[in-house]
């Protein structure tokens, strides 16, 4: 399950949770695209509890909706991924270093305050 918000006007928040199956996929990326509708110099806030694997059919909508994300990437300037999940997070800075414009750090689930000052530009 996938819960997207957009607490302020330039933040979009993304919660994923419990089994992820093709139909659960194309929601969530239909809501997290229409979320992110008008967002400049963006911050995402991504928790990820624990990892669940998603459905093949998932992964198939997921690159299905791969050239609307990639646009999607240039409304945001910085991801913070909250996870205990050690490989989580090590994935998501791997990502932030490849992807250009977009700064992805990973956080521990304890670590939220920390992950908030540095979506908000300070250093933690």
């Amino acid at each position: 399950m996938f819960t997207i918000t957009r607490p302020a006007s330039n933040r979009v928040d993304i919660s994923v949770t419990g089994p992820i199956d093709s139909a659960t996929m194309r929601r969530a990326l239909d809501e997290l695209i229409a979320a992110s509708d008008g967002v400049t110099h963006g911050q995402m806030l991504y928790t990820i509890p624990e990892m669940v694997w998603p459905s093949i059919g998932a992964i198939g909508v997921e690159f299905a909706h791969m050239p609307k994300l990639f646009g999607l990437l240039r409304s945001f300037d910085r991801c913070a991924v909250l996870s205990d999940t050690g490989w989580i997070k090590t994935i998501a800075e791997v990502e932030g270093a490849i992807l250009p414009g977009l700064a992805i750090k990973g956080f521990t689930l304890s670590e939220r305050a920390e992950a908030e000052v540095w979506l908000s530009g300070g250093s933690a």
